[in-house]
């Protein structure tokens, strides 16, 4: 195991803070007891009376860091020096200037308003991996890219397992195409959309682990991973990876818009002038991980610097997502039977589980037929609303068991609009985009009955403004945390600029 106590050492006092935090989080005990036992001994001016370990010096976090001696604790704080590093590194890769057009397309990534809340993973999390950068020194000349797909299936305990990956380099030549069995029990296959069933599986002995070792040998040298949606693969990789192009984020769409994501299918049609597959066939992750590749090596060729802006072309959705509505933003205590209260008809509830906000979750009431989900949709009672995509949705809020009020949206799954996204593998995932401000969920004056009367034309403009103006304050928001990030990285500078300054006057001395 690596020598922990001089990296403890030598560790920004920001990094030890966070280490010191998680140990406290799981309560984790050195030879000295946890946080508080190991104050009341070491700290004799205050002790455990002040917790906070942000308010401690970089000498009281390193000595108790170094009480720890178990290899699982110890693994645990490296994981998180390793992802301070690539986080120094991602903010140093978007600031200084490219010096090869695949690097100015992860800049791009880097820099696009939803990379922070996409790519925000829970590293320190059991199995998870941070892929460290080795020579940062050659991290910008290196333009060897790779693409990746996966397909996942639903596990029992609500989250996504790997089934199947494959990653091809530039030229397209297959680097990794395997089956993955999960380490879980499987809920759904959805073997329509990822062609995979239970007989597929019985023989596979490759594992997660398996492949994230084999994903670690590829970009241990600072290559750059290209995917669409990237963020998806990386979750269900559980990977944390810096150098990335999501081609999701490098082409502009004609309306401006910067939230809504253009699926890869209609990304290829719009850039390549071809579909990825027919409407209804299974997901090959060679072709999605090729058609990745091929969408990053035309924005190339037409000059990453120079605008890209595209029109997507509008296709009818498939018959299967027809039948379908997205129930979201469902507060926890909202269960199935409450849901099958809330919308009529016949149907099935499959479980999304939230990446983003653990109080809410989202669910797919799935019926027999279209017609069946359609009719399901207008006896919905509730106010009409459009989501970011502009597909049509209803706000349904309702009172609890305990009288509480709450809320959930019911989607469609198609659009009117000229322009509409052609729905991905991952079209039907939770939508976080869309949600209600605190005061229309609190506002005394909006009582149940307006916002459950679809005929109130005044509450229904209302409320279309009342989300509006929740999508530019989201934007506002995005803003504003890209800019505090800035100004952290240039306190870290300043600090360390302080560091060396220092350094240099000892020597002189």
């Amino acid at each position: 195991m690596v020598n922990m106590d001089d990296r403890i050492e030598t560790s920004d006092k920001k990094v030890l803070v966070d280490i010191v935090r998680l140990a406290q989080i799981r309560r984790l005990k050195g030879k000295q007891g946890d946080w508080r036992e190991f104050l009341n001994s070491y700290d004799k001016k205050f002790g455990a009376s002040l917790l906070d370990p942000a308010k401690k010096s970089h000498e009281v976090l390193a000595a108790f860091l170094k009480t720890f001696s178990k290899e699982e604790d110890l693994k645990c704080f490296y994981n998180i020096m390793r992802r301070h590093s690539n986080k120094y590194t991602m903010e140093s890769l978007k600031s200084k200037s490219h010096v090869s057009p695949e690097q100015r397309l992860v800049q791009v990534t880097l820099q696009h308003p939803l990379y922070p809340s996409d790519y925000s993973f829970p590293s320190i999390d059991e199995g998870w991996k941070v892929i460290n950068i080795r020579n940062k020194n050659k991290v910008m000349k290196s333009t060897e890219m790779f693409a990746v797909d996966c397909e996942m299936v639903l596990c029992e305990d609500g989250t996504e397992g790997l089934v199947k990956i494959c990653v091809v380099d530039h030229n397209l030549e297959v680097k990794l195409n395997e089956l993955v069995k999960p380490d879980k029990g499987i809920a759904d296959y959805r073997t329509d959309i990822t062609g995979v069933s239970s007989q597929d599986l019985e023989a596979v002995t490759c594992s997660l682990a398996n492949i994230q070792k084999s994903m670690k040998k590829l970009l241990s040298t600072g290559s750059i991973l290209v995917g669409h949606s990237l963020h998806n693969d990386l979750r269900v990789l559980k990977l944390d990876y810096v150098r990335v192009i999501d081609t999701s984020f490098i082409f502009q769409l004609v309306d401006g818009s910067i939230r809504r994501r253009p699926s890869l299918d209609g990304l290829c049609q719009a850039v390549l002038g071809h579909k990825v597959r027919e409407p209804g066939a299974p997901h090959d992750c060679l072709d999605d991980a090729c058609a990745a590749m091929k969408l990053v090596l035309a924005r190339i060729k037409h000059g990453v610097d120079r605008e890209f802006p595209i029109q997507l072309i509008k296709e009818p959705v498939s018959e299967s997502d027809m039948a379908k509505l997205l129930l979201h933003r469902i507060p926890k205590a909202v269960n199935i039977e409450t849901l099958h209260k809330i919308v009529p008809g016949d149907f099935k509830i499959e479980l999304k589980p939230s990446r983003k906000d653990g109080r809410v979750y989202s669910a797919l009431a799935i019926f027999k037929n279209p017609q069946d989900a359609h009719d399901a949709y207008e006896s919905v009672q509730g106010s009409q609303v459009e989501d970011s995509c502009g597909h049509p949705q209803k706000l349904i809020t309702f009172k609890l068991s305990k009288g509480e009020s709450a809320s959930l949206f019911v989607r469609k799954n198609a659009t009117d609009k000229p322009h509409d996204m052609i729905p991905s593998k991952r079209a039907l995932q939770v939508d976080e985009a869309v949600g209600i401000s605190k005061k229309a969920k609190t506002d005394p004056k909006i009582d149940e009955d307006a916002l459950t009367s679809s005929g109130n034309n005044d509450t229904q403009t209302h409320l279309n403004e009342v989300v509006t103006l929740n999508e530019r304050l989201k934007q506002s928001d995005l803003e504003i945390e890209s800019l505090k990030k800035e100004l952290r990285q240039k306190d870290f500078e300043i600090t360390m600029l302080n560091k060396m300054i220092a350094s240099l006057k000892k020597r002189v001395k």
